[in-house]
């Protein structure tokens, strides 16, 4: 069956398709190749084709030409971050400011819900880079995103029938929104700065990607999230701690990259076990690194991302409804 696109609602909680994972498995098969000789490498290959992985496949060719855009504007977001990190009281502020400004953009225009729920995280996430690690990361991310945007070209067209739109807020809630989205980037900023974490990216990363207007969607992906993270750091921690051969690391790697592209569209938020693993991977292909320090950073920061989100964007408006009521 011909990968022919992506604007379908799932029918299932985990939407896959094994062309997609074909697909998923081409993106990954330099980091494969080259992981086999040089395992940093290879693994830093399959986490530069992460964006594009992660999104379903436009059904029309002349549409995947937005596929390298979006690789160019996770890395920018990325070098945005990474930028503030040196300077965390300008971080914390920016974090909030710029939340504000994406909410109020998305109040405004479609285009600012990109901004909002893909470009503030990834800002977010910037912030656990210092500016030249982030230049490397942006670099790969980029030459993924082209190398993945042209062998896309090469999967068929087809058509398919456009999913339910996502019932859209009302402006005023929106406004408000735009408020609380930039209190939880700076709060999670903030805190992790204050603890002196030394992935202050991953905490702000995690109450940002789970954010949304409506808080259904929110108790949604904070549970999703946190299921899928626990489950990907566990699989990366427990790979790391055992004497597994370069081949086999990077065979693991792009499997999961593969997994990320044949899932992209479920209705559970399943993509962070993937992403998840691949970073994490990555990270304890370091030297000195210990598995069991990492599962552990990774998850409790993750949660208290998603618990800043829950507080700010779930239990104060609810607990303020209430007041007025």
């Amino acid at each position: 069956m011909a990968d022919t696109g992506a604007s379908v609602a799932p029918v299932a909680p985990v939407s896959w398709r094994w062309a997609s994972f074909v697909r998923g498995a081409v993106y990954a098969l330099p980091a494969m190749v080259v992981g086999c000789v040089w395992p940093l490498l290879g693994i830093a290959l399959a986490v530069g084709v992460i964006p594009v992985a992660a999104l379903p496949l436009p059904a029309r060719r002349r549409r995947r030409g937005v596929l390298p855009l979006v690789g160019l504007l996770s890395a920018a977001s990325l070098l945005l971050g990474s930028l503030l990190s040196p300077h965390p009281a300008v971080a914390v502020a920016a974090m909030f400011v710029l939340g504000v400004g994406a909410g109020l953009w998305a109040r405004a225009a479609p285009t600012g819900r990109a901004a909002m729920t893909f470009c503030l995280p990834l800002i977010g996430i910037g912030l656990s880079f210092d500016p030249a690690p982030a230049a490397v990361a942006a670099a790969l991310i980029v030459g993924g995103s082209v190398y993945a945007g042209l062998v896309s070209l090469l999967w068929p067209q087809g058509e398919r029938p456009a999913a339910p739109a996502a019932p859209t807020p009302d402006r005023a809630r929106l406004l408000v929104y735009a408020f609380v989205l930039g209190a939880v980037g700076a709060t999670a900023a903030g805190l992790g700065f204050a603890l002196r974490l030394e992935h202050v990216g991953w905490v702000t990363g995690a109450a940002l990607l789970v954010m949304r207007p409506a808080q259904e969607q929110l108790l949604t992906r904070s549970v999703g999230r946190a299921i899928s993270v626990s489950i990907g750091a566990l699989a990366a921690a427990l790979l790391g701690s055992v004497p597994a051969p370069p081949a086999l690391t990077a065979l693991a790697a792009g499997v999961a990259v593969a997994a990320l592209a044949a899932s992209a569209g479920s209705r559970w938020y399943v993509a962070p076990a993937f992403t998840t693993f691949v970073v994490l991977t990555l990270i304890l292909a370091l030297p000195g690194e210990d598995p069991a320090r990492r599962l552990v950073e990774r998850v409790v920061e993750t949660g208290i991302g998603i618990g800043i989100a829950l507080v700010l964007g779930a239990l104060v408006p609810a607990v303020a409804g209430r007041r007025r009521a």
